[in-house]
């Protein structure tokens, strides 16, 4: 039976991928989808792309995604960083057309599940959800605000009530989140962390109990630190 391979930030950490694959046993038969931020920090974000495309995945855009599309926009307004920009020198036409297909919210009904980059505001329709939110937010401030700080203020999923539950990542100051009704895979692999995969089986379910899930949970250790974490 097809399954649905859910992976976490991967930030160009393609052999921690390739092995994360072989491990869950990937067939062109499941669907892979991406929680956003293939690309930067991290060894190689062309092999990571590869993968994208040779396995058919879904990519929901993380903010690093989102930065780069902005400049290919309008370059005059928008500066990248060195990391962006060694990405964008590296980037091939292809690559570009993987990176315009990414999609701010991915729904997997026989799931009851979402899978956003970010985050959401709970209480808030996904289709009243800003773009900036879903690629940024980790918290919410005490005006009831979304904030990208991922310390001081309450995280975004433990206020957050499904369905739909929804799988995220962005977060690796925090790392593995698993709130009732939304799962964090965010384990930090370009930090020198883990790579994470929720694995779920045909039609099956995202179970509220953290103990449950963990039991969908794989993990490929990072070869080495590639990048320094920041605060967040």
């Amino acid at each position: 039976m097809a399954r649905t391979i859910i992976v976490g930030d991967v930030h160009g950490c393609s052999v921690e991928l390739e092995a994360l694959l072989d491990q869950v046993h990937f067939d062109l038969g499941d669907l892979l989808v991406f929680v956003g931020d293939v690309v930067a920090k991290g060894p190689d974000s062309l092999g990571a792309l590869d993968v994208v495309r040779r396995t058919g995945a879904i990519l929901v855009r993380g903010n690093h995604e989102d930065r780069i599309l902005d400049w290919k926009k309008d370059p005059a307004r928008i500066t990248l960083g060195r990391t962006h920009r060694e990405v964008v020198e590296q980037l091939r036409p292809e690559d570009w057309t993987i990176l315009e297909a990414s999609v701010f919210h991915f729904d997997l009904p026989k799931h009851e599940a979402r899978v956003v980059h970010a985050g959401v505001i709970p209480g808030v329709p996904i289709e009243k959800q800003s773009p900036n939110v879903l690629v940024t937010v980790r918290s919410i401030d005490a005006k009831g605000q979304p904030s990208d700080r991922a310390h001081g203020f309450p995280l975004w999923g433990t206020l957050y009530k499904g369905p739909p539950h929804v799988v995220f990542g962005h977060n690796a100051v925090t790392g593995l989140q698993l709130h009732p009704w939304a799962t964090g895979l965010d384990t930090g692999c370009v930090y020198g962390g883990r790579l994470a995969a929720l694995v779920l089986h045909e039609g099956e379910k995202i179970p509220r109990r953290a103990e449950d899930r963990e039991k969908m949970l794989v993990f490929e250790p990072a070869r080495r630190v590639y990048a320094e974490k920041t605060k967040g």
